[in-house]
């Protein structure tokens, strides 16, 4: 049963029902959340608590299980590395495996052994915005290390399915990325801990892989990035974890239908860099959702983020204009609520401020004297992300 407490009245000011498209105001709270030291866990009645209890008593069970994936250190207990955070969504934390081990034969870039992480050779640019026109080879180079991404993606989307940990995911990715004699970009990048971001729910992006399985229902983020001989291939994609409410899969086909916009309508020679945003805000706001704007779309070739910024929202001003030779990424995140974020204080994940979801994608793209390359396609699908094939 649930229980409604004098001293809760002021937690759920505000807060709304967590059933799957029920948007009432929260008037109970789950008694075995308390206990468990789960927060949120916010319902209207007991009817819209027992129609979402299958995936609700998950979080119970998590919370229980004295696992390496949910215990503290010593002791056991729920995984709680932050006490008294106030988190925005219902999504938690999860332990983290170590750090996987990149042989030492593959090539790798400059942050890679630094102690903290730092790219020196993109620290060195930073503010330059001089967007480098690159030659036939090294867009050829450019081209082979997002053909090697895209087929690491496609052995993380293969793998999305219930019960399947983001850290597996990690581990499949890390492993692809290393047969294919790359190193994962990720890894190591200002001191980020994993081989690819894994972004569930309303995480928008940065999430860190962990021992959380994928839940019936959630959607998740891929981005993958892999270095090849000198070069970062970049790309991801929101994947369908089991059956999603309609609510969620439009949020998803959005995202997906703003980044084709994107690249159909503005990339090609004489486009302003700043015109990108207009486009995909255009159609966001078509289906009632927000732009994220803390994050953006970068050029990338030898460095992994560099010239151009390319905004996703209108009205932005980003700096130069497209021509034949610039590579660089569209990667639009679609807010279901508010387009502002909040950071987790991991100091990575990247959370919507109200706890609804976020979807994202993205490409890396050549400018041709025609138009457009886009270079992490999914060959003889470039129309086609994963989730219209789930």
């Amino acid at each position: 049963k649930l229980i409604l407490l004098d001293s809760l009245l002021q937690e759920m000011e505000g807060r709304s029902c967590e059933t799957p498209g029920c948007e009432q105001p929260a008037k109970l709270q789950c008694p075995t959340c308390i206990k468990l030291n789960i927060q949120g866990s916010f319902f209207c009645n007991q009817d819209c608590f027992k129609a979402n209890w299958d995936l609700h008593k998950a979080l119970h069970k998590l919370a229980k299980t004295d696992t390496a994936s949910q215990s503290s250190k010593k002791g056991g207990g729920l995984f709680n590395p932050w006490p008294g955070y106030n988190f925005t969504g219902r999504l938690r934390p999860a332990s983290q495996s170590t750090t996987r081990i990149v042989p030492d034969h593959i090539g790798r870039p400059d942050y890679a052994p630094h102690p903290e992480g730092y790219p020196m050779s993109e620290m060195k640019l930073k503010g330059n915005t001089y967007i480098r026109q690159l030659d036939e080879t090294e867009i050829e180079g450019l081209r082979v290390a997002c053909r090697l991404g895209r087929e690491v993606l496609d052995e993380a989307a293969a793998a999305i399915a219930p019960g399947v940990t983001t850290d597996e995911i990690d581990r499949i990715v890390h492993e692809a990325t290393v047969d294919r004699e790359c190193y994962p970009s990720p890894l190591n990048y200002y001191q980020f801990p994993k081989s690819c971001c894994t972004s569930v729910n309303e995480v928008i992006c940065h999430g860190i892989p962990d021992m959380r399985p994928l839940q019936n229902g959630d959607i998740c983020n891929v981005d993958v990035t892999v270095y090849h001989r000198g070069y970062h291939g970049d790309l991801n994609e929101t994947l369908l974890v089991g059956e999603v409410s309609e609510k969620a899969k439009n949020l998803v086909v959005n995202t997906w239908e703003c980044l084709e916009k994107a690249i159909t309508e503005c990339v090609k020679p004489g486009t302003k860099y700043r015109d990108v945003g207009n486009v995909i805000q255009k159609h966001a706001t078509t289906g009632g959702y927000s732009v994220v704007r803390s994050y953006c779309g970068h050029g990338i070739h030898k460095l992994f983020h560099c010239a151009p910024n390319v905004p996703h929202y209108a009205k932005n001003k980003a700096v130069g204009v497209m021509k034949p030779g610039h590579c660089f990424t569209i990667e639009p995140m679609i807010s279901e609520g508010v387009w502002g974020d909040q950071t987790w204080p991991d100091n990575w994940t990247s959370v919507t401020q109200d706890g609804k979801l976020s979807a994202q994608f993205e490409q890396t793209m050549v400018v041709t004297d025609t138009g457009v390359d886009v270079l992490t396609a999914r060959p003889g699908k470039r129309h086609v992300p994963y989730f219209m094939e789930s």
